[in-house]
Formats: C-alpha cells, structure tokens, sequence
C-alpha cells in the first residue's frame, strides 16, 4: 500500500507558496520582499492549477515557488535588513530621547550591505554578464539625465552620469559601435563587445519631469543592482585592453561641461615592487643588478610611455601601431593551442574554444575609420554628446563652439574642417545673419574666412548616422542644409522577406513595378501605360491566353508589350511557388496529427506569424502603389 497523500501537503500546493505566505515565512516587510526578489532575480510563477496551488480556495493571489522562497531565507542581504530595521528602531529612540552621543554612535555603525556575492551568483561567466547589460546602460543612462529631487539624491545622478561616460570612453576606444537610431523615444545605440551584441536607449537632453504616480523606489532597486554589474563588467573590458579602471576624471573641466572630455583613459605601467630594497643585489646574465638600477629602468620607462596616454594628441599611425602593441601584448597569452588527445579519435576531437584575441579579430572587418579622414565641427543647435559619441566611435575628429562646453580639440578657423554640422533652417540662418550685422555693422565677412566656408560641407546630423547605419559615406546633396531630408529607416530587425523601403525605391528607380500583387480591377492598360493581366487569368492555359490576347489587342495594346506582361506574370508565380513550401492540405492536417499537442500549438503560431508578416507587406505594398497613383494624378492635375 502506497503512501497517503494529503490534501495540501503534496502536489502544486507544497511547490508554491502565495506572497503573503513567502513574507511571513521570512519575517520581514513587503517593501523588503520586493527588493529581496529584485536582487535575487526571483519573479512570480504562474502554476497550471492555481486553485490546487491556492489549496482549494479560488481567490486571486501570487504565487512563488516554495524552493525559491526558501532559497531567499539565507540570504545574507535579508540579514543586513533585519539589522537595518533594528538599527533604525534604536537610532529613533535615541534621538527621541536626546542623546545626541549614542545617535551618533549608532550612525558611524550603521550597518551596510554589499551585492558582489549577488552579482557572482547570478553571472557565472564574463559573457553572462555582458549579455544583460542592456536594460542596465538602458536605466543608468536615464538616470543620469534626471532631475535631483527629494526622491532623486544628485549624488546618484552623479554617479550615473560617469558610469554612461565611462561606457562611451570605452566604445570610442575600442571603436565596437555599429549601428544609430534616431526614434521618438530616443537615440538607440548598438555596439558589439566580444562578439555580443548590446543595444542601449539613451534619451534626448530635454527637461524631463518625473511623474508622482510612479514608484521610483523599484527602479533604486534595479539601479543599485545595475550599478554593482556594470562596475564589475568595466572594470574587466577596462583591464582587458590595458586602460586604469576608474579612468581619473579632471574636476575643473567636468566643471566647465567638458563631459566625456573630463575623463583622461590612461594605460597601466610597470609598479615598483615592494620586496626589491635599494640595496637588494640580483645577478641577472653575469651582471651584478642593484634595487636602484631596476627603480631608475622603471622611471625611465615610465617617463616614456606618460606621453601616450592620450591618444588624440598623437599622430593617428602612432596611436594605432600602439593599440595594436597594447593588444598583442595584454593578449600574448591568451592563444590556445588544442593539442590532439590519445584515447579520443579525430572525429571527436572538441572545437577550440573561441579566445579574448578570437573575438576581437572578428570584428576588424568592419570598417571603423569610416571618418577618420573628415574632420567636423558642430554649430550650437547640434547636439554635442550626441556627435562627439559616434563620430570619435569611428575615428574622426571633431570640435565645438565654447557655448556647448570647453575642451574642443578643434576651433571654428580650422583648416582641416571637412564637414559642418547644421541642424536649422536656411531662413532662420539668414536672418540671424542679417541682424547680427545690423548690431554690429562692422563685422564682415572676410575673403579667409569666405574661402574657408565655401570648401566645406554643409551637412544635417542624419547624414553622419546613415552613414554609419550603411557601412560606407553617403553623398551629401541629399543632406544638405534646408534640405528634406531622405527617410531614416531603423537599422534594427529587418527580417529576411520583410518590406523593406530602400529596395521599392531602388525598383522604382529602375523603371519596374514596385508592387508585387497586381490591381483587384480587371483592366489591361492603367493609367500609366502599363499592361496588368486579371488574377483569374491562368497564364498556362492557351485559350485564356489568347482570349486576353485578343482583349489587348482591342484596347490598343501591341504585341511585345502583352508579352513582356505575360513574362512577368509567370516569373511572379514561380517566385510564389517557390516561397510557399506548404503541402497540400491533406498531407499537412496528417503531418499535424502526428505532432503532439504542444508542438501542434507552435506550429500554428509559426504559420499564423508568417502569414501575418505577408499580409503586412502586401497591405504596405498596396499602400505605396496607391500614394504612387494619386501624387500623379495631383501632377497631372496641375
């Protein structure tokens, strides 16, 4: 006889516990259970039988699992709460009652709690914990452009601010940006660090207002996490490239809105080791070697090398050749050779595994100079962090008015200015001009600086992202200054068969149909000349063919012209033959009768998102063709 099983002691009632049972479980508030989850990374569940999990009662409810809960009641942060909730107990009563010395006493020893063991647990591996640093950079850099109230201490918008400028540094450093978006939420950024791909929201710089309504104190709780991730995710792409993590920031220049500027990326060097003493005598090679002739080589080297910690005040080859020498050296160990084993055949011999060097040199493909040979300057509607970020992120070099802050490494009469960068309207610019000279009627213009301006390029902002966002320098006609400009298209999650822009622009270019469906009206000739033959005409057939033959030929049509149409007609029906793979309907209601249910269920919602992603690109389609129409029927009207 089989064990007894009673009721609410087995099954889904023992695998989950409701939230109010998870807090009186572990003793402490709810605000504390949130945070605790939060940190921990635990969420709700939701069981296939919520009244077996509710034991038998069909209120609504919360329900978590029963290991996770009891996972969370050894957490040594829940511990440092509980003593938190005791300390602030005895720092009340004390200050209620005056004495100003044990108050203090309690402050200095107010206990604090760290989440390097949280961020361990969660993240076993470096690639990890690169890969979820999205939503992190996603909410420090929102942060960082938040007012400070009452809820919003400026010491943590402070410390978002450098941890979004240290983030940049590093981009433009390594140069791993690959694709811009500029959207209505904000500018999208990708880069692609160690082969992973990492996509981040950063807003415009507008004032922005913090809503009352919502609660600020679970995004401190994901912001305290995020901050300890990506501390520990610099300092270790910071390191792995030779760079001093926290790189120093210069305060008088952080005062004066140098911004990215205010911090100085500077290499590791050689340190003095401790246990050499000046009068410590090494025989190196036959050669007697004394602890002062090692500190003067170290000083020395290090006299040689102070120069080159910035590399924008060094010639572009020699910041280059010393990249590469701070790469292959950091890296030099980092090759792995896998050697053949002796029980295992050929054929079972593992993949090697990809390496730090591997997965940078997979990158060098792309082109990461893109502007390095143009130099640009910003006029003072232009966003500066916005283009310093990605132009410096592929190598060009860039300056700014004194308005937008110091630190420009260009001035305005440079001669090696290529592109200024505009973001206003050509009559605004002109009457600007206009009165400027009416106040100050003896500034003109000068032959110098006429000639300067006539041999640069007078650009809008977008010109600078599509050129990103396609690998190559676009022409700037299109860009230009007043100018409407061509469509932004998103960079992100063109899909293979999606409806894609550029490509019915390129058709239309070419002289051909964009659409790829034919009108619903039976006509032969529309209105632009075009011959467009019926849905229920079947090209394979000879007397449908001939009778629409004849039909042309009625209205007008000569003969090359029906055939070119036939042609198309056939080549568009191969082309839907060969997409659509679906069998029969017999044979696909047995082949799903063989699947289980599960997997019945997938593969309707796979064929129901495909045939979604068609409909939406012949209703686009239908779309463009009908604008086509009527903006030549508003020219021909005209």
């Amino acid at each position: 006889m089989g064990r007894l099983r009673q009721k609410g002691k087995a099954g889904a009632a023992k695998a989950y516990v409701t939230r109010s049972q998870a807090v009186k479980k572990l003793q402490c508030s709810l605000a504390d259970f949130r945070r605790l989850c939060i940190l921990k990374g635990i969420f709700p569940r939701d069981p296939r039988h919520r009244k077996k999990a509710n034991k038998g009662s069909s209120a609504p409810a919360s329900f978590y699992y029963s290991k996770d809960i009891a996972y969370l009641a050894h957490e040594p942060v829940l511990r440092k709460l509980r003593e938190h909730k005791a300390f602030a107990k005895k720092l009340s009563r004390a200050l209620g009652r005056g004495e100003w010395s044990s108050a203090k006493s309690l402050e200095d020893h107010k206990p604090v709690y760290t989440l390097d063991h949280i961020i361990k647990e969660r993240y076993p591996t470096f690639i990890d914990a690169l890969r979820d640093i999205d939503d992190a950079l996603c909410l420090v850099t929102l942060f960082a452009n938040l007012p400070s109230n009452s809820r919003i201490p400026p010491a943590l918008v402070e410390v978002c601010s450098r941890l979004s400028y240290e983030w940049q540094l590093y981009v433009m450093r390594s140069q791993t940006l690959r694709k811009v978006f500029l959207s209505i939420k904000g500018i999208y950024y990708q880069a692609e660090v160690l082969n992973q791909p990492i996509t981040w929201l950063v807003p415009y710089m507008f004032t922005q207002n913090v809503p009352s309504d919502v609660d600020i104190r679970v995004m401190l709780t994901f912001l305290e996490l995020y901050q300890t991730l990506l501390g520990f995710v610099f300092f270790k792409l910071y390191t792995d490239i030779g760079l001093v993590y926290p790189p120093p920031m210069d305060i008088s220049k952080d005062e004066a809105a140098a911004g990215v500027g205010a911090f100085s990326l500077q290499t590791k060097t050689a340190t003095i080791p401790e246990t050499v003493s000046k009068k410590d005598v090494v025989e190196v090679a036959g050669k007697k070697i004394s602890g002062k002739d090692v500190r003067k080589t170290i000083k020395s080297i290090e006299a040689s090398t102070s120069n080159m910690t910035n590399s924008e005040d060094i010639p572009e080859a020699v910041a280059n050749e010393k990249d590469d020498f701070d790469k292959n050296d950091i890296m030099a160990d980092d090759d792995f050779v896998p050697q053949p084993s002796k029980t295992q055949s050929d054929e079972n011999i593992p993949i090697a595994l990809p390496t730090l060097k591997s997965l940078m040199e997979q990158s060098s493909s792309i082109n990461t100079q893109l502007f390095s040979p143009y130099t640009f300057y910003l006029s003072r509607e232009t966003p500066r962090p916005l283009m310093e970020f990605i132009v410096r992120s592929f190598g060009g070099r860039i300056g700014w008015p004194v308005s937008q802050g110091s630190g420009s490494p260009v001035q305005e009469d440079d001669e090696s200015i290529t592109h200024i960068i505009v973001d206003r309207p050509v009559q605004q610019q002109q009457t600007q001009d206009q009165s400027q000279d009416q106040t100050f009627p003896h500034v003109e213009e000068t032959e110098e600086r006429r000639r300067l301006r006539l041999r640069r390029k007078y650009v809008q902002p977008q010109w600078v992202v599509d050129c990103i966002n396609k690998g190559k320098i676009l022409p700037e006609g299109p860009y230009e200054q007043g100018k409407t400009l061509p469509p932004h298209l998103s960079p992100f999650g063109m899909e293979d068969g999606a409806y894609n822009p550029e490509e019915a622009m390129e058709a239309e270019g070419e002289g051909e149909p964009v659409s790829s469906d034919e009108e619903d009206e039976p006509v032969l000739v529309d209105e632009d000349n075009r011959v467009d033959i019926p849905e229920d005409v079947d090209t394979g057939d000879a007397s449908a063919l001939r009778a629409a033959e004849l039909k042309a030929e009625a209205a007008g049509v000569d003969y090359d012209t029906f055939e070119k149409a036939v042609k198309k007609k056939q080549k568009k029906r191969q082309a839907k033959d060969q997409v659509s793979d679906t069998p029969p309907a017999p044979e696909a209601d047995m082949r799903k009768m063989l699947l289980s249910g599960k997997k019945r269920k997938l593969y309707e919602k796979m064929k129901y998102t495909e045939q979604k992603k068609v409909q939406e690109k012949e209703t686009l389609t239908k779309r463009r063709e009908q604008l086509k129409k009527e903006k030549k029927k508003k020219t021909s009207s005209t």
